[in-house]
């Protein structure tokens, strides 16, 4: 039954959006740049992890080349 009512209503406009962004901005605006900070950090932590992924990668793959 939600769906009908759900489809009839329709994509929210940019005013409806904009409201929705204000009142975010208003009641979690203090948490938000430890948030984002903290967003930043896993994935500079995330890159690494893979970069150091491919280092085993490749360290393993010239081992084995070696071994042949």
């Amino acid at each position: 039954m939600n769906g009908p009512i759900l489809a009839l209503m329709g994509f929210p406009g940019w005013l409806e959006i904009s409201v929705i962004l204000l009142l975010g901005l208003l009641l979690f605006g203090g948490r938000l740049p430890g948030v984002a900070r903290s967003i930043g950090q896993s994935l500079v932590e995330f890159k690494r992890g893979l970069r150091s992924d491919e280092e085993v990668d490749d360290a393993s793959r010239l081992i084995s080349q070696d071994e042949r």
